[in-house]
């Protein structure tokens, strides 16, 4: 494994990032992955500690400004983490799993280590 990469279920420009976030609180749009790396309005310092922590590097991306590899592995299957490979990308955690972590950033960091521990 080279490099882990998330992917959020949200767009990266100021309409996006806007829209999400009030559809967020009016209980209308969701994405897991935000919810594990970032608190209301920044990411949290719990998540930047748990990715600093990781083995491999952590990057994230939006689905409007995910890497076309990326992008074929993915789909439409978001949010979700990808490991960047010598062979490739590959899905890592999809987003059944992400969920599983319940917003917390130490949950997901744990998933990712036994993961990565695995291969």
């Amino acid at each position: 494994m080279r490099e882990l990469i998330g992917v959020y279920d949200a767009d990266a420009t100021l309409w996006g990032e806007m829209s999400y976030w009030i559809g967020a609180r009016l209980g209308q749009r969701h994405c897991s992955l935000c919810d594990i790396t970032h608190g209301l309005f920044t990411e949290k310092s719990e998540w930047q500690a748990c990715a600093a922590a990781l083995p491999v590097p952590f990057t994230a991306f939006h689905r409007n400004d995910q890497p076309a590899d990326v992008r074929a592995c993915i789909g439409n299957q978001l949010p979700a983490v990808v490991a960047r490979t010598d062979t490739g990308v590959v899905m890592f955690v999809t987003a059944d799993e992400l969920e599983t972590c319940h917003g917390n950033p130490e949950a997901l960091a744990a998933l990712l280590t036994s993961r990565l521990a695995a291969h």
